[in-house]
């Protein structure tokens, strides 16, 4: 049964949403899902669902309604900030600020953490919860991501980039390729964008430990060339990690 995921591109139509440094809101959501679903497309068992394919104006209740008839798994929401002062700056997350399920707090966590990996050099402002209406409303986990500040010359001078907005993307990509346990297509190659840092070892304080494990075969790296060296290890990592050791009769 395929995992079905909706992606939706906030604001449009006569919603602009933020807009400043020559940029607005939703032109930069609706290209950002779209990469999203492009890249997740390279995945079996993936069903993707848009609240908005185009320029057009949808209701937030709509938005959740969209999910919910679906039935989906998991409801995305793509925004870009604003502070009115042009002083804020970087990324954060939301979950609602209710009773949420177990699910919900560890996507946010895990999809929070492949997009800050992805993009690089950009404060954290961490994981948040609000009572925001896609959130509230829809019946599945459902995240909300607010990718930079678009008042924020800085900030703006990133979003200009089509590259960059490949790298936020491909960040939301990779978490929920972690959260759902996600499988590449057969003979399907990953794309990674070229900012994206591969090998994240060098100059780490166990590097010279973690080369050996990897050539032991003992620990492997990531499918997309990176190792994330300060991920998480799961129960079954470390059952597979325990029995290549030969500590497990």
């Amino acid at each position: 049964m395929a995992i079905k995921i909706v992606l939706d591109g906030g604001h449009g139509g006569h919603d602009p949403g933020a807009v400043g440094h020559g940029l607005r809101e939703k032109d930069l959501t609706l290209t950002i899902v779209r990469h999203i679903g492009r890249l997740l497309s390279e995945y079996e068992g993936v069903e993707i669902i848009y609240t908005r394919t185009d320029d057009r104006f949808i209701g937030l209740s709509e938005r959740a309604a969209i999910a919910n008839k679906a039935k989906a798994d998991f409801f995305l929401s793509v925004h870009i900030n604003a502070s009115g002062s042009g002083k804020g700056t970087g990324f954060e997350s939301f979950i609602f600020n209710g009773n949420v399920s177990n699910a919900t707090v560890a996507y946010q966590n895990v999809i929070h953490q492949e997009i800050m990996k992805a993009i690089g050099n950009v404060q954290d402002r961490g994981k948040k919860r609000a009572n925001y209406a896609v959130l509230r409303e829809t019946n599945m986990p459902a995240l909300l991501t607010e990718n930079l500040f678009i008042d924020n010359s800085s900030d703006a001078a990133k979003l200009k980039s089509g590259q960059f907005l490949q790298q936020i993307a491909y960040g939301h990509v990779q978490g929920i390729v972690k959260a759902f346990g996600l499988k590449k297509k057969k003979g399907g190659q990953t794309t990674v964008p070229k900012n994206v840092k591969k090998d994240d070892i060098t100059g780490h304080w166990a590097e010279a430990s973690i080369r050996k494990a990897m050539k032991s075969g003992i620990i492997k790296g990531y499918g997309d060339g990176r190792f994330g060296s300060d991920d998480p290890v799961t129960r079954a990592q470390l059952a597979v990690i325990l029995d290549r050791l030969g500590l497990l009769k």
